[in-house]
């Protein structure tokens, strides 16, 4: 059976909502169409001929997630997928611009509006823009050593360093040192949820406005995620 390890789930929110998974150890990835809840077939696909800019950056990458209008002169009008890599031994972000498909800006995570998070740069395995309301410039970061982040860039760029407990993220705690990846389906009239991926192809949906995971632990396979397995 297929092993889900070493990928990044990235979220877009350009035009339909999907999810892009990278696959490092192959340098492919998948595109997962969250209206149909499919796979095309013609995935997995090569990174190279595709992600402009950024092709040679991919299997470097760490974590990543989405902007729309975020605003504050930060490409103000542009869905931006946020791409954090390593270049050598420098930490590093891709502005990738959804809209023209072709990478932006490559920033030193030291010199970006990002800055506050590198002290646990190594740690981190996802990101999300959470847009709760009150709070339209707050992020979350999960960390593989039981602990999360919160960022907000609108309140002085405050950053707070968490443990994962059941009062802090309920129902996570149990597996918080499992997380490989995560990415967000922002649903427009709805709770948003977050995909949480964990070893042993499991994964959890955690309801990002009610700040809980929904429905317990739950297989990744072709029911769940139709193809997403394939070819790996």
């Amino acid at each position: 059976m297929a092993t889900f390890k070493n990928i990044v789930a990235i979220d877009w929110r350009a035009g339909p909502d999907r999810i892009y998974f990278f696959f490092k150890d192959t340098d492919t990835y998948s595109r997962y169409n969250i209206a149909d809840r499919s796979i095309p077939d013609m995935y997995p696909a090569p990174v190279k001929g595709n992600w402009k800019g950024f092709e040679p950056y991919a299997r470097y990458l760490r974590f990543g997630f989405t902007t729309t209008s975020l605003g504050k002169g930060l490409f103000d009008d542009s869905d931006i997928a946020w791409l954090f890599y390593y270049q050598g031994d420098t930490p590093m972000v891709c502005a990738y611009d959804q809209d023209t498909d072709n990478a932006a800006a490559f920033y030193k995570v030291a010199d970006s509006i990002w800055a506050p998070i590198l002290p646990y740069f190594d740690n981190i395995v996802a990101g999300t823009w959470l847009q709760i309301s009150g709070h339209p410039f707050l992020f979350r970061f999960l960390l593989n050593n039981g602990h999360f982040l919160s960022f907000d860039y609108s309140d002085n760029k405050k950053l707070a360093y968490k443990a994962i407990t059941n009062s802090s993220m309920r129902g996570l705690e149990p597996y918080k040192h499992r997380i490989i990846t995560a990415a967000q389906n922002d649903r427009a009239f709805a709770d948003s949820y977050w995909y949480i991926f964990l070893t042993d192809n499991k994964y959890l949906v955690y309801n990002i406005q009610k700040g809980w995971v929904e429905g317990g632990l739950r297989n990744i396979n072709d029911l769940t995620w139709p193809g997403l397995l394939r070819g790996q």
